[in-house]
């Protein structure tokens, strides 16, 4: 293996973790950090494209709760050049009242990022979610919120 193939692969791995971190941390308004300006997430719950629109809908999300924990693992990097693909599992939990963190939800899913190499570093273009199991229930959407 290369010394570049090995500097890519921890990139990769870093900004996994980051992208994790900026959920956990809720700094939405860092999404430029970890994605293109025009990526795109699709989720179970729709797709959104572009930075202003991820964020928003992280914010929307995630925001909704005091605390979030995104661990993330069995990661598995597919290099091509600038480009990469990645595969990893994820456990999410979220806890909407920190005085009481008792889980209210806990998500494992299967994420696929695509990445792409950039003046500024590894970036994901793509990520799409796919759900494999659930405990606890997802919040009902309002229209205050969820508009």
């Amino acid at each position: 293996m290369k010394l570049q193939e090995l500097a890519d692969r921890a990139e990769l791995a870093d900004l996994i973790t980051r992208q994790g971190l900026w959920l956990d941390e809720q700094r939405f308004d860092d999404a430029g950090t970890i994605f293109t300006a025009d990526a795109t997430v699709e989720t179970q719950s729709g797709r959104s494209q572009g930075l202003e629109a991820l964020a928003a809908r992280a914010r929307r999300v995630h925001g909704r709760y005091e605390r979030t924990q995104h661990v993330i693992s069995n990661v598995l990097i597919d290099l091509d050049g600038d480009e990469a693909s990645v595969r990893a599992n994820l456990v999410a939990t979220f806890v909407r009242a920190a005085a009481s963190p008792e889980p209210d939800l806990t998500l494992g899913e299967r994420y696929r990022f695509g990445a792409v190499r950039t003046p500024a570093g590894w970036r994901f273009s793509s990520v799409a979610v796919t759900p494999v199991w659930r405990s606890g229930d997802l919040p009902v959407a309002t229209p205050d919120r969820d508009a």
